[in-house]
């Protein structure tokens, strides 16, 4: 299961509905990439959400 190694945002699960309402299992994945980031002073790979690497982007100007 996909899991941002920061922020621990992961799989979250809702319904699909249709036109005549009926509702169906469906899941809402984050947008996880492998980037590498400074985690502690120390430059490693990690997976992360693209909020999470945004927020590393501004952080680092």
């Amino acid at each position: 299961m996909a899991k941002c190694e920061i922020c621990g945002k992961s799989t979250q699960f809702g319904h699909n509905v249709s036109h005549s309402k009926v509702a169906t299992k469906r899941q809402f994945r984050p947008n996880i990439q492998r980037a590498q980031v400074e985690i502690g002073g120390i430059l490693r790979r990690a997976y992360v959400c693209t909020r999470c690497l945004r927020t590393l982007n501004k952080a680092r100007q």
